[in-house]
Order: structure tokens, then sequence, then C-alpha cells
């Protein structure tokens, strides 16, 4: 293993820690006293009941719809099944402040827990069923037809069989979809639902950084790293792998007959309506209440270039950050690997408003040069979306073959050398795809930009909150648009990458 790929793989992780140890330190530092008082009150428990509540109601919801979603699209004769299948994945083009906004605007008794349910639910299935579609495509049809053969019923089949093959695909998805209900901010507050984000952020605007914020973010770490246990023995250690090449054939879709195939499309339409036709509809509809007078072109024109050089900027940097844990984990595996790969998971599951409350209290007290910098916002995405780029660079690097690098290095070619000629252009693909998934997610990202970013820093989700904050909706319609449109070619690649990943 060369050294200095392994020092900075190690300064990676470490500056990944810096949340959870700004959390640590600091509720150390305000003592057992203080921190009881803080904890053990009513409005901890509304707030602890209120979040809680919305990942166990939401979570199963989103994972029977992806389920229901993807069986239908990649197992059965539904008509305009291709159609569906992108149509399915691309909710996740729209954020869901978007979301929220657009629902709220339509129907603005919308509140409360169930309010939040709804518009998490249609933000965030995607999730669930890109995973759930891949698998299923890539399952051996051979293991269903032997069961049916056996005169097992066609749900019988779906529950004893298709199922456990999903386990992996589901569990994965339903921790993303609770990790982001746990750090959404900007969807809640337009529904007036407080949960431990929305009241972390009041805190700080209120206190600045107080001991009651603090507190708030070490319960969110702990309902954090208590999802990431859930996840891990769900996931159990079963082996998912077959022996042999299985069946070289996709799988006979099933007929759903004149019975049910309206309720498969009723179904399928209501679903996109109310994810995509929704927001959009909305959106459209404030531009044409607006009209030209909405689109500030210096003010549009300003955010969509600071939107565009964070999300360059941090993608490319997210990707160099993640390049020597990935080529560790894939070229030199063991004990050291799998504790570089944890510990950039772990700390990448904590919210944004909490590596944001890290890096404000790192920067001010060793190194306030920095503080209120681009500097710190592009470190901040980094560390938020490590994950996007280290999973894609390591389908890289594992499709890679080392022969090749040696071959390289046998015919004289220095390693460093070999890396760019012939490594880096076997990752390029996969490199790209991270770098347009961390794109997408810095394009959305609310709560870190707004209690990061420098003053007069204008990103195309900071002019959409400010507007929509003020009641604003036709002004605020632009810059969702621009979001929507941005993020929808990311949302094709995560697509089109899951498709690739199945047919290998």
């Amino acid at each position: 293993m060369p050294l200095p790929l392994a020092i900075t793989a190690v300064i990676v992780v470490v500056m990944s820690l810096i949340p959870l140890g700004y959390v640590i330190a600091a509720s150390v530092d305000t003592g057992w006293a203080t921190a009881s008082a803080l904890l053990f009150r009513s409005r901890v428990r509304e707030l602890l009941v209120n979040t809680v509540m919305l990942v166990m109601v939401t979570v199963p919801i989103c994972v029977a719809i992806g389920v229901a979603a993807a069986w239908l699209v990649e197992r059965t004769r539904v008509f305009g099944a291709k159609v569906w299948a992108v149509l399915l994945a691309a909710p996740l083009a729209v954020p869901a402040f978007v979301n929220s906004y657009s629902w709220v605007t339509a129907s603005p008794s919308l509140g409360g827990l169930r309010g939040g349910v709804l518009i998490a639910t249609l933000s965030y299935f995607p999730l669930v069923y890109i995973p759930v579609a891949a698998t299923l495509r890539r399952l051996d049809p051979a293991v269903e037809e032997s069961a049916r053969g056996l005169g097992i019923g066609p749900w019988a089949v779906f529950f004893r069989v298709v199922v456990p093959q999903l386990r992996l695909a589901i569990s994965g998805g339903a921790l993303l979809v609770a990790l982001h209900l746990l750090a959404e901010y900007g969807a809640f507050v337009f529904i007036r639902f407080d949960t431990f984000t929305t009241a972390i952020f009041e805190q700080y605007q209120s206190t600045f950084n107080g001991a009651a914020a603090t507190m708030l973010a070490g319960v969110l770490v702990l309902l954090c790293l208590t999802l990431l246990v859930i996840e891990a023995v769900v996931r159990g250690g079963a082996r998912y792998a077959r022996i042999g090449s299985g069946a070289a054939r996709p799988a006979v879709p099933a007929e759903l007959g004149w019975r049910y195939s309206p309720i498969a499309l009723a179904f399928l339409g209501v679903l996109i309506a109310a994810s995509l036709g929704v927001p959009i509809g909305s959106v459209v509809r404030w531009l044409v209440i607006g009209g030209s007078e909405v689109w500030e072109w210096d003010d549009v024109s300003s955010a969509l270039l600071q939107t565009l050089g964070f999300g360059i900027a941090g993608a490319v940097l997210t990707c160099a950050l993640a390049f020597p844990v990935a080529w560790i984990s894939i070229r030199h595996r063991g004990r050291f690997s799998r504790f570089l790969e944890g510990g950039t998971y772990i700390s990448s599951s904590l919210p944004g408003i909490v590596v944001a409350l890290a890096f404000v209290t790192v920067a001010i007290r060793y190194a306030s040069p920095l503080y209120q910098t681009v500097v710190v916002v592009i470190a901040a995405y980094a560390l938020l979306f490590l994950p996007r780029a280290l999973v894609n660079l390591r389908a890289g690097l594992a499709q890679a073959p080392v022969g090749l690098d040696e071959a390289a290095r046998s015919l004289g070619l220095s390693p460093l050398s070999s890396f760019f000629r012939v490594t880096l252009r076997l990752t390029a693909p996969a490199t790209a795809a991270g770098g347009a998934l961390v794109f997408l997610g810095i394009v959305n990202e609310l709560t870190a930009t707004l209690l990061l970013a420098p003053t007069g820093t204008r990103t195309l989700s900071m002019q959409f909150w400010s507007l929509s904050s003020e009641i604003d909706y036709s002004g605020a319609a632009p810059y969702a648009l621009i979001m929507i449109v941005l993020s929808l070619p990311m949302t094709y690649i995560l697509f089109s990458q899951s498709k690739k990943i199945a047919g290998l």
C-alpha cells in the first residue's frame, strides 16, 4: 500500500469525524446537570415523538410503494413499462422543500404528521424503487420457476422467494429514506411540522449555537447511529451470491389481465401525478401568475452561476477525496480498509445541520480566517456527499483489472503515469457518475448552505427559500424550476447507472 495514499485516506476519515467529535465534545463541556435539564423536558419529548413517528410511518410506506412499483415495471406486462421506469425515478429531481412548497400552495391546510408523511413519501420513495428495480433485473428467474413448479402460488413465490432476495436493496433504501427524514428541514418548515432538525435551526438562529441546539444535535446523532445499527441487523449476514452464472435470460413478465391492469395503471398514474405533476404544475402555475416580471435575470443568473460553481467544485473535491479510500478498499482489503469506509459512512450519515454546526464551531475556534468562506462550504459538501462518490468509485475500480496496471508498469511507466493513463481512464465513467450524484446533492442542499455560506452568497436553493419564506411564491418559482431542470440529468444518470450495474 503506497504510504502517501494511506496518509491521505486517514486524513479524509479524520476530517469526516469532525461533526461526531464536535457533538461529543460539546456534550461533555455542557455538563450533566445542564444537559439533563435541556434533554428531559416536554419540548424534546414532543420533537422525539414527531421525528420517530415520521420515520416509523413514512419508511414502511416508501418500502411498500417502491417495491410494488419496481415489481410492476420489471416483472409484469403493464402498459408503458419503460416509460414508467424512468418516470418513477424522476421525483428525485424535485427537492423535498420544492415539493412541500407546491403542496402547501395547492392545499394551504396541509400540515402536521399527515402532511409530513405525504410530502416525504412522494419525495423519497425512489430511493427504495431504484435499488429494488435494479435487483429485480438481475435475479435468476429459474429460482421462481422452480418454486412455481413445486405448486407454490404467485403470492407465496413473491413473499417467500423474491422478497428475501431483495433484503439488501430494501434495507439500504429504507436507511436512506430514514436518514433523509432526519436531515430534512425546509419541507417540514413549510407545513409547520416540528422535528429535531427544524428545532435545531431555530435554536441556532436565536442563540447562535447555544447549549440547547447542541443537545438536540446530540439526540439527532444518536438517532442516526441507531438507524445504522438497525439497518445492519436487518441486512444480516446472509449470502446472496449464487454459484454459477444462473439463467442468462430475463424473467418472463407476468400477465396482469383485464382485472388488474387498470388498477396497476391507476396506481402508477396517481403516484406520478402526485410526485411530479403537482410540483411541476404548481411551479408553472406560479410562473404564469407572476408573468415575465418574476424573471429577474440578474438575480437568477447570479444564483445559477453560484450554484454551478459550488456544485462543480464540490463534486471535483469530493471525488478526489473519495479516490484514496476507494482505492484502498478495493486493492488492499482488510481491517484498515473497513475502518476507512466505516468512518466515512458513519460521519456522512449525519444531517447537514449537525455538520454545519460543527464546521461553524471549528472555524470560529481554530481557523477564524476560514469562517464564512467558500472553503468551509465546499469542505462541508465534500463531507456530506462523500459516500455518493465513494460507492461509484469502488464499483469502477472493482471493474478495472489490476493486471492492466501491472502490465503498464512492466513496460516502463511510473506508478503515477500508469494511474493517469490506465486506471483513471477505466474508472472515468464511474467517477463521472459519482460526481453527478454529488452535484445533484449540492444543488438541492439547503440547511448547511444557509448556515455556512459567506455573506452575499445566493444559490438557487437560498434564493428560493428566501422568497418563499416571504410568501412570494411567484418570485420563488423560477428558482424552483431551474433546480428541477438542473437535477433531471443527474437523476437520469443515477437511473441509467443502476441499469448498467444490474446488467453486470
